[in-house]
């Protein structure tokens, strides 16, 4: 099959392997961190979380990614990126350390959700370099496939660490500070990772000419803006930065919904709740690595526009009919379907705006898709907490993600990149 021939080419390729191995140690450790932080703030024992809560530990730690995209992306234009993933790795695995003892220290809410948000800060230059990195270790005919490698490969590495966390948060019941812990080993583990690749490799090229960083971060509004009329030149990758953004704020509404769930409707324990979280955790990773597998092939036979636009349209369909029974089976369903089809357009949208976006501003680009990635989620959680009851039930929330989904379809299937 092609597919499996340049999955093997690429795993060849070692400068491929050694930045996807940065890229799985990264985002596992994100896992690990992200599921310590949630589970601190939604299944403490002492806490009694509501929607409202759950949208605002969101936009703390997910809305700053709005101001430090754009620094971020001007930065990696100037940056070595090797050296972002190596310092950028180490600095989280000092923060996260922090965090624990934050936490064992039983400090003021505020001051654990400053030090979440500067763990979760650096997170931007990593992803965002680790993306931008990408066309310097695979050539042009297989980035398709590496965007469904890669991206996807790193997701499921996040999943895992996730259900890492789950699995030691139920093992040693109210150990957030050991989770936390483990997820700085696994950053600092990234960042020697990093060692492995040239100091050059990952660019930017050096004879571009660029001005100093002090003078870069005076003219950033200047960047921001140079990088949003580049892509506004680019319809395409715009097209599919919208498509991916609105896909975005749909999973990121059925995930507060399936957190109340979890944690009010389908079991009165703090365990259980936090089991079936878990398990919609690992669903969820399922459909992404089903995404993977199938997107470069149906990307090819229906167009990416068209493969977006069935993702879009059958997500319009299933999520009402799985969802809206409010039951854990026909949920975790959904939660596959839905992983699938959001990890098939974010594959879909990275091929589009790294073939159509020069070299030179992919990390700008790249920095405000992140934004837009982050911000989407944050608006949903909103948006969930205003429109779900205390149990997690609203149908009305569930009619509403599935009109959006049947719209972006609709857009979707006029347009042919």
């Amino acid at each position: 099959m092609p597919v499996v021939r340049d999955l093997r080419v690429l795993l060849r390729l070692t400068n491929f392997r050694r930045l996807l191995a940065v890229r799985l140690l990264s985002q596992c450790a994100d896992g690990v961190y992200q599921v310590a932080v949630a589970t601190y703030v939604v299944f403490s024992p002492e806490r009694q979380a509501t929607p409202v809560d759950i949208a605002s530990a969101m936009a703390v730690l997910l809305l700053p990614y709005s101001l430090i995209g754009p620094f971020a992306g001007v930065l990696l234009d100037r940056w070595r990126r090797r050296q972002v993933l190596l310092y950028g790795n180490l600095l989280r695995a000092v923060l996260a350390a922090g965090t624990a003892l934050l936490i064992l220290s039983s400090v003021p809410a505020w001051l654990f959700y400053v030090s979440a948000l500067s763990v979760t800060g650096v997170n931007r230059f990593v992803l965002a370099g680790l993306s931008a990195a990408l066309p310097r270790v695979v050539d042009t005919d297989r980035l398709v496939m590496a965007n469904s490698l890669s991206p996807t490969a790193g997701t499921l590495a996040a999943t895992a660490g996730g259900g890492l966390a789950f699995a030691v948060r139920l093992v040693a019941e109210g150990s957030d500070a050991l989770v936390v812990l483990l997820g700085a080993a696994i950053y600092l583990s990234s960042a020697l990772a990093s060692l492995r690749m040239g100091r050059e490799l990952l660019g930017p090229d050096p004879d571009v000419a660029v001005p100093r960083i002090g003078a870069a971060l005076v003219s950033t509004a200047r960047g921001l803006w140079s990088g949003l009329r580049h892509l506004a030149e680019r319809h395409a990758a715009a097209q599919a930065l919208a498509a991916v953004t609105l896909a975005r704020f749909c999973y990121g509404a059925l995930t507060v919904t399936v957190l109340m769930l979890s944690r009010y409707a389908w079991t009165t324990s703090e365990s259980e709740g936090l089991a079936l979280l878990g398990l919609a955790v690992v669903v969820s990773g399922a459909g992404f690595f089903t995404a993977a597998v199938i997107t470069p092939w149906a990307a090819e036979k229906l167009g990416t526009g068209g493969w977006m636009a069935v993702c879009a349209g059958s997500a319009a369909v299933l999520e009402p009919a799985l969802g809206l029974p409010f039951s854990p089976v026909t949920v975790m369903i959904a939660a596959y379907v839905l992983g699938l089809i959001t990890q098939a357009t974010k594959i879909s949208t990275d091929t589009v705006v790294q073939k159509s976006v020069d070299d030179a501003y992919r990390g700008r680009v790249f920095a405000l898709y992140d934004m837009l990635f982050n911000v989407a989620f944050v608006a949903a959680a909103g948006v969930a907490a205003l429109m779900l009851p205390p149990d997690g039930r609203s149908v009305h929330l569930i009619v509403t993600v599935a009109v959006l989904y049947a719209l972006s379809a609709t857009a979707l299937a006029r347009w042919r990149p």
